[in-house]
């Protein structure tokens, strides 16, 4: 089985190739004997290696490729038939073989500067310019990465790969015990000095002032994967080595994109596509779960607030389209799906336009997410401080207000560590939400079928002087903390992360009106619920409070399974003929309606043995009144 490392190897061989051909053949004849000898060499390496891949559909075409390359090599083709046969040779093998192309975040170019004047400096000389205090005892001289010519027909990720790996028969040795972020940002330094300061300038208007120039880069891979000479070619050559010279010196400005484009949505999903016609389902279908955590589900929270029907419909043609990637689905049904998610995705960039942004809008939408939010777990914690008070043990009422409170706190810890030091990724919060739910839910049957049985119970009283005691002592205590924590850390770290993309918009003053309304709607929810619930006799207040309970565990139980699905933990199988409503967790999948089908005959069957045990224990204590 080839490694990621035997793939990217094949790859630098190829981007080489593409590169230095040029100074090895000129008008059809070799102008150097030593450079067509390793071209010569590295076409036969790349062909070798790719014969030794895993067997897939495309491999065939690869090793047709590389044979077709290897023939126009050894007849001295013009460089520009060679380069170009390579560069598309190396785009098909990443596509039938994708490997990770590019930095998670964007480098350091601060300590790129360092590094560089430690280790690279001394061939390539401070300047980049190739002359450094040891290239004269070189041979092969080091490359004068000063060179525009060549640096144009070479991409970042080509320079990691070097710098990564080194270059046989050349003293470019290896630097694969930096770590990877290191190496990177070298790559991206090293590529920097064939474009000027005064271009960057340019360069920086230009990515400002122009929407078309940014969506040619909308992530670290198309940066690092794009050779400047192929943007010249959309571009021009003079707006190229502007944006060229920016980027390469302000990565940063590629992540930092205000204007909600679904740019990498639709380029994950178009790789997803491409494996997927190579055969491999594997590749496809984890490019497609990477399109939704990592290009839609950013921009999830603010397209909820402003058009919640659209981001629904979304939702449910992504899951349609992994599940017809992992059924292996017709080619045509999968590119079906995919036309129909692009025509939503416009609608959606529209949704998400800056301009749309108002104050209107940010206040219904933190209204709306605080309110949806927080009223599962008010009922859940509403609910266990009633029944203390009912059963008159207000010494565990500590353990629950404790675990509401700690979970607020950790809620602003989480926003703090997501805002300054870390980045909540789209799988973490599916699987927070999804866990959390089904811990909920499994905890709800119980309690929603104990609480039914003793609503039946003519003995409470006694139930009440002989169990309750014991049934709620300090460890249970904990677990009461344990469960009201997890309802409310669930819905505020929902809550925040949607409330980090509105405030993103600007109107904080709109939003912050909008939280407050919710927040005191949900308090006098809270106190109406109290207050009603104290008047209740207590078999009436357990009959309520079982069916409410009951419910939300079905509705949490619909929502757990929809969370790892979204999370690409477990599978889906859509159902064309049920609806979405989100707020009864019921979602248009097999396994989230089984999950909630499930906790409906669980809490059916459930009632009717506690029920009966209750029946059958009052009619045994009645002769003894």
């Amino acid at each position: 089985m080839a490694s990621d490392a035997d793939v990217q190897t094949s790859w630098r061989l190829l981007d080489y190739i593409g590169v230095d051909y040029a100074g090895a053949v000129a008008d059809g004849k070799v102008t150097s004997s030593a450079e067509y000898g390793e071209m010569t060499e590295f076409a036969a390496q790349v062909e070798t290696r790719l014969k030794a891949l895993p067997e897939k559909p495309a491999k065939e075409d690869l090793l047709r490729r590389s044979a077709t390359l290897r023939s126009a090599i050894a007849a001295k083709s013009a460089p520009a038939v060679v380069a170009e046969q390579s560069h598309l040779l190396a785009s098909a093998l990443l596509a039938a073989y994708p490997v990770p192309l590019a930095p998670g975040t964007p480098p350091d170019l601060n300590r790129a500067a360092k590094l560089y004047a430690e280790n690279c400096a001394s061939c390539h000389g401070m300047n980049g310019d190739g002359r450094g205090r040891d290239a004269a005892k070189l041979d092969p001289p080091p490359i004068a990465f000063t060179d525009k010519e060549r640096a144009d027909q070479r991409s970042l990720f080509g320079l990691y790969q070097v710098i990564s790996q080194g270059l046989d028969g050349t003293a470019m040795q290896s630097f694969e015990a930096l770590p990877e972020a290191d190496r990177w940002a070298l790559a991206f330094y090293a590529g920097h000095f064939a474009y000027p300061d005064a271009a960057a300038s340019e360069g920086e208007r230009l990515w400002r002032e122009r929407a078309d120039m940014r969506s040619k880069y909308p992530n670290l891979a198309a940066l690092v994967g794009t050779t400047p000479a192929a943007l010249a070619r959309d571009l021009g050559p003079k707006n190229a080595a502007m944006l060229t010279a920016f980027l390469r010196r302000h990565p940063d400005a590629v992540t930092a994109r205000p204007d909600g484009s679904l740019a990498l949505t639709r380029e994950r999903l178009a790789e997803s596509l491409t494996a997927y016609r190579a055969g491999d389902r594997k590749a496809a279908a984890e490019l497609a779960l990477s399109a939704y955590l990592d290009g839609f589900e950013p921009v999830e929270p603010v397209l909820s607030a402003r058009d919640a029907a659209l981001m629904a419909r979304i939702e449910t043609g992504m899951a349609q389209l992994r599940a017809a990637i992992g059924q292996g689905r017709p080619t045509a049904e999968v590119e079906a799906a995919n036309r129909s998610l692009a025509n939503l995705f416009a609608e959606a960039e529209a949704a998400l336009a800056p301009e749309r942004a108002s104050g209107a809008s940010s206040f219904l939408g933190a209204f709306g997410v605080l309110l949806r939010e927080g009223l599962e777990a008010l009922l859940i914690v509403v609910a266990m401080i009633a029944f203390l008070k009912k059963t008159d043990r207000p010494d565990v009422l500590g353990y629950v207000h404790g675990g509401w409170a700690v979970a607020l706190a950790a809620g602003v810890a989480t926003w703090f560590a997501a805002t300054y030091f870390i980045t909540v990724s789209g799988a973490s919060r599916e699987l927070t939400e999804g866990f959390g739910s089904l811990f909920a839910a499994i905890i709800l049957l119980s309690v929603g079928i104990w609480m039914h049985g003793k609503s039946n119970a003519e003995a409470w009283q006694r139930y009440v002087k002989a169990k309750v005691s014991a049934a709620l002592s300090r460890r249970s205590g904990w677990f009461l903390f344990l469960l009201s924590f997890v309802v409310v850390y669930r819905e505020v770290f929902e809550t925040i992360l949607f409330y980090a993309a509105l405030w993103a918009e600007g109107n904080g003053a709109a939003m912050l009106a909008g939280a407050g309304a919710a927040a005191g709607l949900l308090a006098l929810v809270a106190w109406i619920m109290l207050r009603y619930s104290a008047r209740l006799p207590i078999t009436q207040f357990f009959s309520w409070s079982s069916v409410l309970i009951a419910i939300l565990a079905v509705v949490l139980a619909g929502k757990g399974i929809a969370g790892l699905q979204e999370a690409g933990i477990l599978g889906v199988r859509p159902l064309v003929d049920v609806p979405r409503i989100e707020i009864l967790g019921l979602f248009p999948t097999r396994e989230s309606v089984l999950a909630q089908v499930t906790a409906i005959v669980v809490l059916a069957a459930g009632f009717w043995f506690s029920g009966r045990s209750s029946a059958a224990a009052a009619s045994q204590a009645s002769p003894a009144k």
